[in-house]
């Protein structure tokens, strides 16, 4: 059994996918953003930069002490060997899927993440930024649109590179997108819109998360960034 430290966030849904597709069981604890249980003593524990997801595995492959595990990356490459799904163990074939799943941590979660925090729960306006993540979400997703030109998945075959970086791209509209100037991308959000497992991992926002409009309001904002 897995414990998935979770809320409904993109970061948050990489992991439920990566569990729902691969069929592994699982245990959801809801750690609410939007009322600091990602500070509570112990979550830290767990996962010490107090951010979601986090993992615990109860039952791990060595059969040693339960492996707690932060960092959504790390977690999906856990998983992904844990399972041998979805990462191939050939090395040319796993850093080519390594390579996306990195490109999507360090550059569309941190810049689409930008432009989500100045677009919708910054206190006040501010152009120069607003503007400066819009358009670095759209060179990160022309990348993206070019590397799916001729292919159904980012590294070929579907695997942890698209559990990454789909719960960002769905997000396109919020992020001040246009569609249509991505094609390549939109039928690859299409195909992942249509996995049952996919489906069944954004179902859990309805189990979990009543309210997502709370992290709009001015308590959730502080606990979240210090406003």
């Amino acid at each position: 059994m897995i414990d998935l430290y979770y809320w409904t966030t993109p970061n948050g849904h990489k992991v439920s996918i990566f569990l729902e597709e691969a069929g592994l069981d699982y245990r959801i604890v809801p750690v609410h953003i939007g009322k600091g249980e990602q500070f509570a003593p112990e979550f830290l524990k767990i996962a010490p930069n107090n951010r979601i997801p986090a993992i615990v595995d109860h039952a791990p492959a060595d059969g040693g002490e339960p492996i707690a595990l932060f960092e959504s990356g790390a977690i999906l490459e856990y998983l992904a060997d844990k399972s041998g799904q979805f990462l191939s163990r050939e090395t040319r074939a796993r850093f080519g899927v390594l390579q996306w799943l990195y490109w999507q941590m360090g550059g569309v979660g941190p810049m689409a993440g930008q432009n989500h925090h100045f677009v919708r729960y910054a206190p006040e306006p501010i152009p120069y930024a607003i503007d400066r993540y819009v358009k670095e979400t759209a060179r990160l997703y022309a990348v993206l649109d070019r590397q799916l030109a001729g292919r159904d998945y980012v590294a070929g075959e579907y695997s942890i590179a698209d559990m990454a970086i789909y719960p960002w791209a769905k997000l396109w509209k919020t992020q001040q997108q246009k569609l249509e100037d991505f094609p390549n991308m939109a039928a690859w959000l299409e195909r992942i819109d249509a996995r049952p497992a996919v489906q069944r991992a954004y179902a859990l926002v309805e189990q979990v998360n009543a309210d997502p409009q709370a992290l709009l309001s001015a308590e959730a904002r502080r606990l979240l960034f210090g406003q």
